[in-house]
């Protein structure tokens, strides 16, 4: 697994959200076939067909964690990246919901 499938299943699980390199996020979404332009500290990625605009700054060398959110949802809703990803992601989903929604004496 290279480390794009990485750094898409580590959006997807939304595990480390705050924990985002910010050249990486934008590297992903050039290779999800975003189009980037720049407007001081602003980098506002387009695609054609996705309504949505994704705005990204830097916290330091990080994605905000707000964002990173946003691109998740994006990838989501598209349907964009690794389809193997993104059913990972769905199957994960499915369980938490099933098991937080198990009573604590497992009834």
């Amino acid at each position: 697994m290279g480390k794009y499938d990485k750094l898409l299943r580590k959006i997807l699980y939304g595990r480390a959200d705050a924990n985002i390199a910010f050249r990486d996020l934008c590297r992903l979404l050039h290779r999800l076939g975003f189009e980037e332009r720049v407007w001081g500290s602003r980098h506002v990625f387009r695609k054609a067909g996705i309504e949505e605009k994704i705005n990204l700054q830097k916290d330091g060398n990080k994605a905000k964690p707000y964002q990173v959110r946003q691109v998740r949802a994006v990838i989501v809703k598209y349907k964009l990246g690794d389809s193997n990803a993104l059913g990972a992601f769905h199957l994960l989903k499915t369980w938490r919901r099933e098991h937080s929604q198990m009573r604590p004496d497992g009834i």
